[in-house]
């Protein structure tokens, strides 16, 4: 998300409590966003009024945003978040399309198999979303504030991936968090997505042995997802990985070791010749 002010991107943003704008952490006070509510911020506080304080230790804040109703348990997608994950989809839909003209993944006979093209697609979005959806509803669950946004160099990635042969990364967007949590809460956020990818992988991996006449496209299904937990689990900068791996370091070895294991086992059960 970015910040009003100087349009900084800003993974966990502020908001402000008097505008409702969001800010980054050096234009987040009233003062330093000329905010056009400022009489309010300079009204007496009330007792209920929530102490604003931002703690140093990684990812335990407690920052301005604090809803005036408890959110703990409600899931709900504002109008702005639907318009970001549709562009979002579109943008996956691109990606899923654009295998078809350059790879040999639904080539039969010469010919394109657009029904398993189409069907591939229709998984690919979903296993995104879902991925996403999942980060939400632990978040929102645990209190916070989490709504999907759209970001300007992800959304550039996803779309050169639409165009490009060679270069192919979904990434337009991701789930931005803001309240007060803990590590546990921001492991257990984090956690969720790599684990959904890591579920659907291993239900499209049993679909392979209970219907042989699909494997391909089940196959196909069952790397990609574990490929999407494998790389969300790396331990490195923004991904889900360092958050988990900072919180609880035996799950993401679990999570890790079972997305590579996934990863290689549908791998092998791709037929060679799509390759």
């Amino acid at each position: 998300m970015k910040c009003q002010k100087c349009q900084k991107e800003v993974f966990l943003p502020f908001r402000c409590q008097y505008c409702g704008d969001y800010f980054c952490s050096e234009h987040r006070l009233p003062e330093n966003h000329e905010c056009p509510r400022m009489e309010h911020a300079r009204a007496p506080k009330e007792e209920t009024q929530p102490i604003i304080v931002q703690k140093q230790r990684p990812y335990e804040y407690t920052i301005s945003y604090a809803p005036t109703q408890p959110t703990r348990g409600k899931i709900h997608f504002s109008t702005k978040e639907i318009k970001h994950l549709t562009i979002a989809a579109l943008l996956v839909i691109g990606v899923g399309l654009s295998l078809g003209l350059f790879s040999n993944f639904f080539y039969t006979d010469y010919r394109i198999d657009y029904v398993m093209l189409v069907t591939f697609t229709i998984i690919l979005t979903t296993s995104f979303f879902l991925h996403e959806i999942a980060h939400k509803i632990v978040a929102q669950r645990e209190g916070l504030w989490a709504e999907f946004r759209l970001t300007l160099i992800g959304a550039i990635l996803t779309l050169i991936s639409v165009i490009t042969p060679l270069f192919k990364i979904i990434s337009p967007g991701a789930v931005m968090i803001a309240g007060s949590a803990d590590m546990k809460s921001m492991g257990k956020t984090s956690i969720a997505g790599p684990m959904t990818n890591i579920t659907l992988s291993m239900m499209f991996l049993a679909g392979t042995f209970l219907f042989p006449q699909q494997i391909q496209i089940l196959a196909l299904a069952a790397f990609f997802n574990a490929w999407i937990a494998l790389f969300n689990l790396i331990p490195l900068g923004i991904l889900d990985g360092f958050k988990i791996f900072q919180w609880n370091k035996k799950d993401w070895g679990l999570a890790f070791t079972s997305s590579l294991i996934l990863m290689i086992i549908s791998y092998q059960l791709i037929p060679a010749t799509l390759f």
